[in-house]
């Protein structure tokens, strides 16, 4: 039983701080044994290099390559970082299979929520251009995230660890969108994400470990790694009423399906 990681971040600094055997150990102990896929997820034009460097060492692991909404806060010249990211998307070599990840982030009250939306309305318009799916980030942000998407009926995409409500999901299912689940699945507070993974149809469904963050119940605040997908995939396959082996097989092919991974 191998496991499909929708959403990764290796190159974070995490990796180099705690792995003590060193993430390229890691992730080629990972590949080896219980991950099928890996995507390496970059959050600005410096990370997206990094993600896809890292990539470019391992067969199966694939990039997706654009700006997070907390990370406009750090860059200056919109135009050329956009331009920047569409090349990086462009150069087969990077291996990438998404746009992302893109988005809005409300969390902090200081937050430019202009600047925000003028990037993801950017990487939107990137993405209908280069007919490449997306990767949105959604926190505390959901009704405008979902007013962006209806005005772009052209790109299709996925929720990433998924933090909104069950009619949000149908909605967005119905808009042929993919919604994706991390470990918060597994917490023993998440009434909500299990409410959503019980009302949406099971093709419409990956996992994710968001690693280095979000490690799953019994391992909160610990280094998370793809390995530790096991759990939340036990959780989906619980909420399914399926086994682990066809519920680890059934994301597995979601993921392909939506990356056009073959």
């Amino acid at each position: 039983m191998k496991y499909f990681d929708s959403h990764a971040h290796y190159y974070d600094e995490r990796f180099s701080e705690e792995c003590a055997e060193g993430v390229g150990v890691l992730l080629d102990t990972l590949l080896s044994e219980s991950v099928s896929h890996i995507i390496n997820v970059g959050t600005d034009p410096t990370t997206s290099r990094q993600a896809a460097e890292q990539a470019k060492k391992y067969e199966n692991m694939y990039t997706a390559i654009g700006i997070h909404p907390s990370d406009t806060r750090f860059l200056s010249d919109m135009e050329s970082e956009i331009a920047d990211i569409e090349a990086l998307i462009l150069d087969k070599t990077n291996k990438c299979v998404c746009l992302g990840e893109i988005g809005l982030d409300y969390h902090y009250p200081d937050t430019d929520k202009e600047r925000q939306h003028r990037y993801f309305e950017a990487q939107m318009l990137l993405a209908e251009k280069l007919s490449i799916p997306v990767c949105i980030h959604d926190r505390e942000s959901h009704g405008d995230i979902m007013e962006v998407i209806k005005r772009h009926p052209n790109v299709r995409g996925v929720l990433h660890s998924f933090s909104g409500s069950a009619e949000m999901a149908e909605e967005l299912v119905r808009l042929g969108w993919m919604i994706s689940f991390s470990g918060t699945l597994t917490f023993t507070n998440a009434k909500k994400p299990r409410e959503v993974a019980a009302r949406i149809p099971k093709e419409f469904v990956m996992i994710e470990t968001d690693c280095p963050y979000l490690a799953p119940h019994p391992l909160r605040g610990s280094l998370n790694h793809s390995g530790n997908l096991k759990y939340t995939n036990a959780a989906l396959a619980g909420i399914f009423g399926i086994t682990e082996e066809e519920c680890a097989a059934l994301t597995a092919e979601n993921a392909k399906r939506f990356f056009g991974i073959k």
